[in-house]
């Protein structure tokens, strides 16, 4: 699912380069991600589990249970992303009531994809 373009005003754009390692599961929680250009893949175990493209986010798992993370993420191909911050994420939780039911939206499809993968 993607998000409406609710970050365009005040965003910085980070480049990153193919295979580069956006971050890396365990570690501590920044930020979730929205990809403007590119794709990047969520790895898990050694396995890609998802692939996010334009105006698709990652990454927000961390900044609702505030838990290391629980994936890997890396640059497919060249890409902009745009970081959002916990206090930027919970402003647009409040104020934005749609953002928050498409943040749930996507992990539900999330959860609902990888229970799909393990089940015989």
């Amino acid at each position: 699912m993607k998000l409406p373009n609710l970050f365009e005003k005040d965003a910085v754009p980070t480049p990153y380069t193919t295979g580069q390692i956006i971050f890396r599961d365990g570690e501590s929680r920044d930020f979730m991600y929205v990809v403007k250009k590119g794709e990047v893949d969520i790895v898990i175990r050694d396995q890609v589990v998802e692939t996010v493209g334009e105006d698709g986010f990652f990454g927000e798992l961390a900044l609702i249970d505030r838990a290391p993370r629980s994936a890997t993420a890396i640059a497919r191909t060249d890409c902009i992303l745009i970081k959002i911050d916990e206090r930027q994420f919970l402003y647009l939780v409040q104020e934005t009531p749609f953002f928050a039911l498409i943040v749930m939206r996507t992990m539900a499809a999330r959860i609902r994809r990888r229970n799909a993968q393990t089940i015989p």
